[in-house]
């Protein structure tokens, strides 16, 4: 039987911004290489969850954070230097954000900002990178262009681009499609079906039925609680508890 491998381990994590918490005591096992979904109504703890686990709390005043997260084995708070972590847990927005330069630039951003200085290199990382994330034929002709000249999904796939370019071994999403049209969506979507044969993704969504098409595991979370953690099948099918089938059938949320 193949042994599950688990990309981050997270034990009696608390987090609190100033009086509020806003995460209550989570444990949890995110298991490599598959799209997990993190649902629930709005201000429920999912994106500062996954802003926990590359530490993008950190830049938050007031925040304290308390308990084990560990990314294949190591904490996350042993790392010197957080660049080399986020550089291996990528994050992608809500919102499109290209940096204000060329859609070459844009990718080779992150390998710059880690070294790499070779022409051949980087050009070899932008080609890579944009076709990892099913963007290449549409930029490889307007890579000395602006990026924000680039539609709002596919400034959105160049954002997945630009945070493969530096080799992450998580990705971490944000409602990602949620300023997206539909065909947009679509593409996105295909893409992280794609992705998740090299990495490990974790999406927010308030979208279920993206849930549902994507994710091998779902979790619901509700006032800052893991209320339950299971396959998407099963949760969707025969969830476990009675708040998490209100909140899929629509009851509240």
């Amino acid at each position: 039987m193949e042994r599950k491998v688990n990309c981050f381990e997270i034990t009696d994590l608390n987090v609190h911004y100033g009086a509020f918490q806003a995460l209550k005591e989570v444990n949890m096992e995110i298991e490599a290489n598959k799209i997990t979904a993190f649902i629930g109504p709005s201000g429920c703890g999912k994106s500062t969850f996954i802003k926990t686990l590359n530490r993008m709390n950190d830049l938050v005043d007031g925040c304290v954070v308390s308990g084990g997260v560990r990314l294949f084995g190591k904490d996350i708070y042993a790392y010197p230097d957080v660049s080399l972590l986020r550089k291996r847990v990528g994050m992608v927005f809500q919102k499109p954000n290209p940096f204000p330069m060329t859609v070459y630039d844009n990718i080779a951003f992150g390998p710059r900002t880690h070294g790499v200085k070779s022409r051949r290199d980087l050009d070899d990382i932008v080609e890579q990178s944009l076709r990892d994330a099913a963007i290449w034929d549409e930029a490889k002709d307007r890579l000395k262009k602006p990026a924000l000249g680039l539609s709002g999904g596919q400034q959105q796939r160049l954002c997945i681009a630009r945070a493969l370019a530096v080799s992450p071994d998580v990705l971490l999403l944000d409602e990602p499609t949620s300023a997206l049209d539909p065909i947009s969506t679509g593409k996105i979507e295909e893409l992280l079906l794609t992705l998740r044969e090299k990495y490990s993704i974790i999406i927010v969504t308030h979208n279920m039925q993206q849930a549902a098409r994507i994710s091998g595991s779902t979790v619901f979370f509700l006032l800052g609680e893991v209320i339950e953690h299971s396959a998407t099948s099963r949760l969707f099918a025969m969830p476990s508890d009675k708040r998490t089938e209100d909140y899929i059938t629509g009851r509240f949320g």
